[in-house]
């Protein structure tokens, strides 16, 4: 059986070889290599201290490492390469280029989740803007959700057989020109496209952001800085709150070209909520692809150039530039994917060659999918869906849950304060102040004028108006049930024929009436929907930083089972849920615990799968990740005012299902990426 890796070689300035691999092969690829300067001359600071060198550090975990190597059997030729990159990123260190990186993709991530708020944060104008009904609001609310799990799928595929750069930078352009195109739309079908195809873009970002940062990683640092990394989703939160407190309630900021285009402020949240990709694709103009990717991928050269820029640009950035980059050969696997040598070929027109680059693509992505099945990796990918699956359902069904709530209290409050008139009769009179949450019942109102007032939340049942005369009017929650209209004007009103439940008009015009919805932004923009959005965003602070500080110390199989078994313990506190305060409170309490489950999660995500599988896997765990989040949302949010008990109980359920199965996955922190 012909070997599949070219007879490259692996070397380091300490000595240390991995030897020749296979028989043949095309040439070495190689790099000049300049001579280094005797650091024996150097004084390390620590040595009188009792504290090891790093590069003594780095070389007994190598020991370590040769040892385990020595004591198996049988290792993979998969593995000997983990090893090799292992070794080659503790030569780089940890350092400027990371950091930069870290922001860049942590830009990314930020976009992911301002994408996940924006709908929520616009819609209690959107749908006065847009005249919504509660279908079409329900339908919005979760179209964003729907094409980011068609996004996470998709991308995820391609970015093990493209590139995690080059997907990266289509997914936040198609997020940047859909949020363009989408705060422009007039119609609701034009916006709800836009959102979905905003969607698919940026839903590709978190498997490819978590692959691609991973593999710039040394071990010991990598769950402690990808958890870091975790900590942007909550800046987007945190972002998406403050900038439409201080947007959308500014009518002013919007302007209009006659009635048929109208852009108010809300649709200038929208586009400010592009920032965040626009910045991340402007950074990834600069930074380079995976060097891990392109060794998959027998890119030897290339991956060897990057990996110099990362050394080089570490060690002069910590006043070391006379360090060396003393690799000269890295173990390359031959491509496996024969199916794209067909597609380099100039035979038939440019169309037919598309066709046959897209079909051997789609195909490829689908071989890998399967393989996530396949004997060695499916208990561990039927574990991960099932705790990516319970989490999601639960964080992502309370998170609708808890403004749910809070708004349903406010309702009932409302209603508390209604006032009820009873057969009240009113002749010859100017009404020149404006009615709100009334009841008038078997009313009689003769030659009345109801003129530049405002109704909101008024209801005339069985009422007599005659000789009346409307003008100016603008409305909210009104309505005329069962009532008797006779020779009375509209004029310049929002009172359309539906409106008017069960009545009978006789003699009744309307004149000049208003198109589109009341749109009152003092009225419709209660702080309290911000308030919310910006505390469950920074609640997860310390979550994020302890999850962040202990994940590469005790694990990430405690941190996930312990957050989900907490987090699960924490919903019965929302029996206690009888006000507003104490919502937002349980809420705050529930994010800060739980994020630390999404961190770790998200970690080991990374570091279950291949190297050739990683995007894939990590994008297939994401879309079921999208698709809990639909299912979770809708069901409890069908619950609120009816029951506390079941939300709860689904929700603990899941979590304390998740946590369990969560013990049984192996720990990866002292694993090499394969």
């Amino acid at each position: 059986m012909a070997d599949p890796y070219h007879n490259n070689i692996y070397h380091q300035g300490d000595g240390d070889s991995y030897g020749t691999y296979g028989q043949g092969g095309q040439d070495d690829a190689a790099s000049d290599v300049t001579e280094g300067h005797d650091e024996e001359d150097q004084m390390y600071e620590g040595e009188y201290q009792g504290i090891p060198h790093p590069d003594e550090v780095k070389a007994a975990r190598r020991a370590a490492r040769a040892k385990a190597r020595t004591v198996a059997d049988v290792v993979s030729d998969q593995e000997e390469l983990a090893e090799q990159y292992e070794d080659i990123m503790e030569d780089c260190g940890h350092g400027r280029f990371q950091w930069t990186l870290f922001v860049v993709l942590g830009l990314a991530l930020m976009a992911d989740s301002v994408e996940c708020f924006v709908v929520a944060l616009v819609l209690p104008s959107a749908e006065k803007d847009m005249c919504l009904s509660h279908a079409e609001k329900g339908m919005l609310g979760l179209i964003v959700f729907l094409g980011m799990m068609f996004g996470a799928f998709i991308w995820g595929g391609l970015a093990d057989k493209v590139g995690r750069r080059k997907c990266l930078i289509i997914v936040l352009a198609m997020n940047c020109i859909s949020a363009f195109f989408s705060s422009f739309a007039q119609g609701y079908g034009f916006f709800l496209f836009f959102r979905l195809v905003s969607g698919i873009g940026i839903g590709g970002s978190v498997p490819i952001v978590y692959a691609y940062f991973s593999e710039f990683l040394q071990m010991d640092k990598r769950g402690e800085h990808l958890s870091w990394l975790c900590m942007f989703w909550m800046m987007g939160g945190i972002y998406a709150s403050f900038t439409a407190w201080g947007i959308i309630p500014r009518y002013g900021w919007g302007f209009s070209m006659g009635t048929e285009f109208q852009f108010h402020s809300w649709r200038v949240f929208v586009l400010v909520c592009a920032l965040p990709a626009i910045a991340a694709f402007l950074g990834l103009m600069f930074m380079p692809e995976s060097p891990r990717f392109l060794l998959e991928n027998a890119k030897h050269d290339e991956a060897w150039m990057i990996l110099k820029q990362v050394h080089d640009t570490n060690w002069r950035a910590k006043g070391e530039p006379e360090r060396v980059f003393t690799v000269t050969h890295i173990k390359t696997p031959k491509t496996q994917e024969d199916e794209f040598i067909e597609i380099q070929t100039a035979t038939g027109t440019a169309f037919q060659r598309w066709v046959v680059r897209t079909l051997t693509l789609t195909k490829l992505v689908m071989k890998n999918v399967l393989s996530l099945f396949g004997r060695d990796l499916r208990l561990a990918t039927l574990l991960m869906a099932i705790i990516w699956f319970t989490m999601a359902f639960s964080f992502y069904g309370l998170s609708v849950w808890f403004p749910d709530m809070i708004k349903h209290l406010q309702h009932e409050e409302y209603e508390s304060k209604v006032k009820v008139f009873n057969r009240e009769k009113v002749e010859q009179f100017h009404f020149n102040f404006s009615l709100e949450n009334q009841v008038h019942k078997e009313g009689e109102y003769i030659n009345d004028k109801f003129i530049n007032i405002e109704m909101k939340s008024v209801k005339f049942e069985d009422s007599l108006f005659e000789d009346c005369y409307f003008e100016n009017i603008r409305s909210t929650d009104t309505i005329f049930e069962n009532c008797t209209i006779r020779s009375t004007v509209f004029y310049d009103t929002d009172l359309y024929e539906e409106k008017f439940i069960d009545c009978t008009l006789e003699n009744v015009t309307f004149l000049h009436n208003k198109k589109g919805c009341h749109l009152d932004y003092e009225e419709e923009n209660d702080v309290l929907i911000y308030l919310v959005s910006f505390l469950g965003s920074l609640a997860v602070l310390p979550g994020n930083i302890i999850s962040a500080l202990f994940m590469d110390k005790i694990g990430r199989i405690k941190i996930i089972g312990g957050s989900m078994l907490i987090s699960a313990g924490c919903t019965f506190f929302l029996f206690l849920s009888f006000s507003q305060a104490a919502i937002i409170a349980w809420q705050c309490l529930f994010c800060g615990v739980s994020v630390a489950a999404w961190n770790g999660i998200q970690v080991i995500t990374v570091e279950l799968y291949p190297a050739s599988k990683r995007a894939t896997a990590f994008g297939v765990l994401n879309a079921i990740c999208k698709f809990a989040a639909i299912l979770g949302s809708s069901i409890f949010a069908s619950f609120v005012g009816i029951t506390k008990v079941i939300p709860i109980l689904l929700s603990f359920g899941a979590l304390v299902g998740g946590g369990v199965l969560a013990l049984k996955l192996p720990e990866t922190r002292e694993k090499v990426l394969l």
